[in-house]
């Protein structure tokens, strides 16, 4: 598996849906706080690439970290400001988000890479190398090959000692 996505806003913004749909309010005339960061994520050869819409972000504001295995995305959208205006309606979300990822063990996080342009957001991991897939080259052998049993100590089995004697 290459991620696990995890929103800790999705019952938040469920139920704000539900309270605009109980008041039958589509819209409103105050903008909301940011509470999500639409994502899509795949994998293309040996890279991990996942895209997030982060419209009218100021690319400076973006903060990507990853601790352990978790991928951390902070973003924030500034409210213009704007001089003798009297807003009519606003209903873009502006604020500070985040979303987390917990991304599997065989992406390599020492070597993603991270690009932003028109509002996307687009990161790439690689697999690592020894999570990649590889052909495994089977030789002839005239005679069975010797295996040595050993223990969890590092000890010669007891038939192998057995054989020995």
């Amino acid at each position: 598996m290459m991620l696990t996505a995890y929103d800790p806003f999705a019952a938040t913004n469920a139920a704000f849906r539900a309270l605009d749909q109980l008041v039958g309010r589509t819209g409103s005339t105050t903008a909301r706080p940011l509470s999500g960061m639409p994502m899509d994520a795949y994998r293309v050869g040996d890279n991990f690439v996942a895209h997030f819409d982060l419209p009218g972000v100021d690319p400076g504001s973006i903060d990507l970290s990853v601790e352990g295995t978790t991928l951390t995305v902070t973003a924030e959208r500034s409210v213009p400001q704007l001089e003798n205006a009297e807003w009519a309606v606003a209903e873009r979300p502006y604020g500070s988000y985040t979303r987390q990822l917990v991304l599997g063990r065989s992406l390599d996080t020492d070597r993603l890479e991270a690009s932003y342009h028109d509002g996307v957001l687009t990161i790439s991991i690689p697999v690592a190398e020894k999570a990649r897939a590889r052909k495994i080259q089977v030789t002839r052998a005239d005679a069975p090959a010797a295996v040595e049993a050993r223990t969890i100590e590092g000890e010669a089995g007891s038939e192998q000692r057995a054989v020995e004697a």
